[in-house]
């Protein structure tokens, strides 16, 4: 969409390129009021009307070149009468073949005119540009493109717009490599010429339940020799973008056309502001054949073994301690695990929680529980002790502004500490699990995620017996690995 009044110094050419492609072209007159529409100008042209843009032609006149466009208006009857209308004089003063090939006196509603005329007289251009599966044609240059379906979701891939540094690198991102130049340049800088079309997706739908479009946008930046992974903060604070969509607004579409030097550019499409919530559709068409992919992390787990100390080497006032707390059994029960931990951590006052739920301890006997009878021994619970006091420290690095919890962005730098690297899906999926409705994450459900990430990761690498990434397993071995 181009206002024509701010239009950019190459509009004619790309009005070119667009027709070349089978692009198609509107235009409009603006109304200021109700008396506007349908009100007919000097010149015969009718302000809201949404004329259509079919041709274009440079001509020899007096000497020199004059750019010309064609239009049409769909209820026909009324025409342009200023210059180069179907009567006017300038016909009369360039080669007859074209005046031929070009003139058409008949009151069918289309007309040429100046493009300056048309820069003047008319106030907006909208083209919309056609995938390649819609032109059915040999004779048009076909548009070069990629489709990406995407969603922004709160905690975890809704980050906002580059105003919200804390959060905005947590967007989808989808790289383009453009690797060839524009074939004609026109005097210009030499570049690759793409366009960007950000939809969001579905909202139709929802204004039933009173919710309008959100505010979308996005911005462009240069990523050369970048691995295909999510980039994180660091980045975003150290570049500056190379293009931007030209504003954030609440349409269904923003989409914007650039002109860059060939390489590898990263496109972040956002809402404006942090955790709203949609579903979009990225576009990326391009004059040249182009690659791109979206950057994500690949799901990976550095998961450190712990040793299991031998009785006889675990330190004596421990030892002492797990016989107070487990009794003459020497084993702890789930209650007994929930009862220690919550006593040493309600010593913690700067762990904001309400103690460890019995579904976290469960899950860190299951995990620990080496001979199956639910219970810990002293070697296991002095490696699971290990663990917890570890992740202590994951947590309160990474609780940033020492709340006593994390939120959803900080819990996502903490888990890949924790050796754990996670796609987009399941950073989502973690945080519909584990986070409160304000998004923050307490100890006890950080301690919960990690124990079960864990236990799940240990369970695939045990059945992934040819290290393949794959595994068959029966019902039963899916009950087992989901029920306990």
């Amino acid at each position: 969409m181009y206002d024509l009044r701010k239009s950019p110094p190459d509009l004619y050419r790309i009005i070119q390129k667009a027709l070349e492609r089978g692009s198609l072209m509107g235009c409009s007159i603006d109304i200021t009021n109700t008396f506007d529409m349908e009100a007919v100008t000097f010149k015969k042209l009718v302000k809201g009307h949404a004329y259509s843009l079919t041709g274009v032609k440079e001509v020899q006149f007096r000497g020199g070149l004059v750019k010309l466009v064609r239009l049409r208006n769909p209820w026909g009857e009324v025409e342009w009468t200023g210059a180069w209308s179907d009567s006017s004089s300038e016909w009369n003063q360039i080669d007859r073949s074209e005046c031929g090939q070009m003139r058409v006196k008949l009151e069918d509603g289309e007309f040429w005119m100046s493009f300056s005329d048309f820069q003047r007289e008319f106030n907006r251009l909208e083209i919309c540009n056609l995938t390649p599966d819609t032109l059915k044609s040999d004779k048009v240059h076909k548009w070069s493109t990629s489709l990406y379906e995407g969603a922004w979701r709160r905690g975890s891939t809704a980050g906002g717009c580059r105003n919200f540094p804390a959060t905005f690198w947590i967007n989808p991102q989808f790289k383009v490599h453009l690797k060839e130049e524009d074939d004609e340049r026109d005097g210009t800088e030499p570049g690759c010429s793409f366009l960007v079309a950000l939809m969001q997706k579905d909202r139709r739908k929802l204004r039933t339940a009173g919710k309008d479009m959100e505010t979308i946008g996005f911005a462009v930046y240069e990523c050369l020799g970048q691995s295909a992974v999510h980039l994180k903060r660091d980045f975003f604070l150290t570049h500056g973008s190379r293009a931007r969509s030209d504003l954030f607004i609440n349409l269904r579409e923003v989409s914007s056309r650039f002109k860059l030097p060939a390489g590898e550019y990263l496109i972040v499409p956002s809402t404006f502001e942090p955790n709203k919530e949609a579903n979009f559709c990225l576009r990326v068409f391009s004059e040249k054949l182009a690659e791109s992919e979206e950057f994500d992390d690949t799901i990976s787990a550095n998961i450190v073994q712990e040793e299991e100390v031998p009785e006889h080497k675990i330190d004596e006032k421990f030892k002492s301690l797990f016989r107070q707390l487990a009794g003459e059994d020497m084993q702890i029960t789930v209650k007994e695990l929930q009862t220690i931990l919550n006593r040493v951590v309600g010593k913690h006052q700067d762990l904001k929680m309400d103690g460890f739920s019995m579904d976290s301890c469960r899950c860190m006997i299951n995990l620990m529980d080496r001979d199956g009878d639910a219970r810990l021994g002293l070697t296991e619970f002095n490696v699971l002790w290990s663990k917890i006091r570890k992740w202590l420290g994951v947590f309160r690095q990474f609780d940033l502004d020492k709340s006593g919890t994390m939120n959803a962005y900080e819990m996502r730098l903490a888990l890949e500490s924790a050796g754990f690297k996670l796609n987009n899906h399941l950073h989502n999926l973690l945080i519909t699990r584990y986070a409160e409705p304000d998004l923050s994450v307490n100890f006890n459900n950080f301690i919960c995620c990690l124990i079960r990430l864990e236990s799940m990761y240990r369970s695939f690498t045990m059945l992934d017996t040819d290290r393949d990434g794959v595994v068959t397993f029966d019902v039963y071995q899916w009950l087992t690995l989901t029920m306990f």
